[in-house]
């Protein structure tokens, strides 16, 4: 589950997002991710065990915040679409605070032969409190406008590993860091063992500092958010 929370109701009230002065900051050449066909045989059959996105599941997170009770749930959907020549499954993600929708958009991901789990964009629809769609703000497609795709898991995440999600100049800029494996954790969906902990993070607002632990066979299970609080896995169905 590619979305960061906590960064929700702050995109909301920025109105434009997190964009910062383009004469400031400069573009990362240096990030140059090789995408090709060779390189992605079988891209739909995602089996990287800490983010399966299993057909016919819904991953359902909640958690009390400070902006009130959050909802999340990602699914994969029937759905496919060919970003830079690969074939990528479609995520479903919805977002609700207190029951109001602030956030659903499609997400695109793609495995590649070593097991690497690719983000290839999203197109997002953010809604304001009151449930009016505002704008379309995060959406990126890898390929369009400079955008290049990004990692949402390693095949073999170590401890201290960094890479980048996504990378669309002054619009989606996140980034991650292993920061711990071999974790015990407990929600109340049960109890998880062999978890890893990421540090997710984006230069576009530096201070906004979210933590995610996920479990092999299942996924993202835990999200702590800027203000420490906990989203935590409670249900597939």
């Amino acid at each position: 589950m590619k979305k960061k929370i906590g960064f929700f109701i702050l995109t909301l009230a920025l109105g434009a997002g997190c964009q910062k002065d383009p004469v400031t900051r400069m573009i990362d050449n240096s990030y140059q991710p090789v995408i090709n066909a060779a390189k992605f045989p079988n891209p739909t059959n995602l089996t990287n065990p800490y983010y399966l996105l299993e057909v016919g599941k819904v991953y359902h997170l909640e958690g009390q915040t400070a902006d009130g009770f959050e909802v999340v749930e990602e699914q994969r959907s029937t759905e496919t679409k060919i970003i830079l020549g690969i074939t990528c499954v479609v995520g479903k993600f919805v977002a609700k605070v207190d029951n109001v929708i602030i956030e659903q958009a499609d997400d695109w991901y793609a495995q590649d032969i070593d097991g690497n789990l690719w983000y290839f964009g999203e197109y997002v629809n953010n809604y304001s409190l009151s449930g009016v769609l505002e704008n379309h703000n995060g959406s990126w497609e890898a390929g369009v406008d400079g955008a290049k795709p990004g990692i949402a898991m390693p095949a073999n995440p170590t401890l201290g590993m960094k890479y980048r999600e996504e990378y669309y100049f002054n619009n989606a800029e996140d980034e991650a860091e292993i920061t711990a494996v071999n974790l015990d954790v407990t929600t109340p969906f049960g109890h998880f063992t062999n978890c890893i902990e990421t540090k997710n993070y984006t230069a576009l607002e530096p201070t906004q500092i979210e933590h995610k632990i996920y479990a092999p066979g299942v996924g993202l299970i835990k999200e702590i958010e800027p203000d420490n609080a906990e989203i935590l896995l409670t249900s597939i169905h």
